[in-house]
């Protein structure tokens, strides 16, 4: 049989997606181990014993000066922040997607200044929303937002443009205004497209809000980072860059989940 006829159960595909991660790590503990024979003071490869010890004053070890378990701080600090940046770029996709995608006269005029946004790096507008919203958590939440809203916006625009003819047509006859052929015709097409969206912008999502917090922040798994890599801490750096990369994949699958339970029909799920 041809590898692109064969079909992987559930099961199988869970083992063969964690050989991978599984031979990773193995790798990394052979190196590991040979650099701290040879020196056993090495920082640039910690074992797992000297990252635990490094994590458990971060973990369960209140901050001697705030009084705060860091970690837990740092983490509630970033998803806080990287939360409201992906809800307020959802909900301007949503609508700003939707009318440009229906209403050509819209997309005439504001597509070419959404494509002229999209394609500015969003990093190089960093210290203009330093000076315009200082340093708290507005900008960093404005970077997040400029870094992927226009983008999702080009999307789901692009998506409802693409809806066959026929269904706005066939619609119209039988009355429906413009707010109905939103509502009623795109927005229920528009919906598995917006998850797609959302999933494809957490890595994005995820590199600006440590690009702000590492330049201008007091608490946030960026700001920690940056903060131990003048002492060469990989022992903690390792485990947080572990913990961001755990928490993307949970948001991932989370966003799976749910676009298959809710739009089941647009994956081809039979119930």
């Amino acid at each position: 049989m041809r590898w692109i006829n064969q079909r992987i159960g559930r099961g199988n595909s869970l083992l063969m997606g964690i050989a991978p991660i599984l031979i990773l790590i193995i790798v990394y503990l052979i190196f590991a181990a040979d650099r701290h024979a040879i020196n056993p003071a090495d920082k640039i490869l910690p074992l797992p014993g000297q990252m635990v010890d490094a994590m458990r004053a971060l973990v369960i070890e209140p901050d001697p000066l705030s009084g705060r378990y860091l970690f837990w701080a740092d983490t509630l600090a970033s998803l806080q922040r990287l939360g409201l940046g992906l809800a307020i770029s959802t909900l301007s996709a949503l609508l700003v997607g939707l009318v440009l995608g229906i209403l050509p006269p819209v997309r005439a005029t504001f597509g070419m200044l959404v494509t002229g946004i999209a394609v500015i790096p969003p990093i190089a507008l960093l210290p203009i929303l330093f000076i315009a919203f200082g340093l708290g958590e507005t900008a960093k939440v404005a970077l997040i937002v400029i870094g992927i809203a226009p983008f999702m916006i080009r999307d789901i625009a692009g998506h409802v443009g693409s809806l066959p003819r026929e269904q706005i047509v066939k619609a119209q006859t039988l009355g429906a205004s413009t707010w109905q052929l939103i509502l009623r015709v795109a927005l229920p097409q528009a919906m598995p497209r917006l998850l797609q969206a959302v999933r494809l912008s957490l890595g994005p999502a995820w590199v600006f809000l440590i690009s702000a917090e590492a330049i201008a922040a007091d608490i946030g798994l960026g700001y920690r980072i940056f903060l131990v890599r003048r002492y060469l801490a990989m022992d903690v750096i390792l485990p947080y860059v572990a913990w961001i990369a755990l928490l993307a994949a949970v948001t991932d699958f989370l966003l799976v989940r749910s676009s298959h339970r809710l739009f089941g029909w647009a994956h081809g799920d039979r119930h």
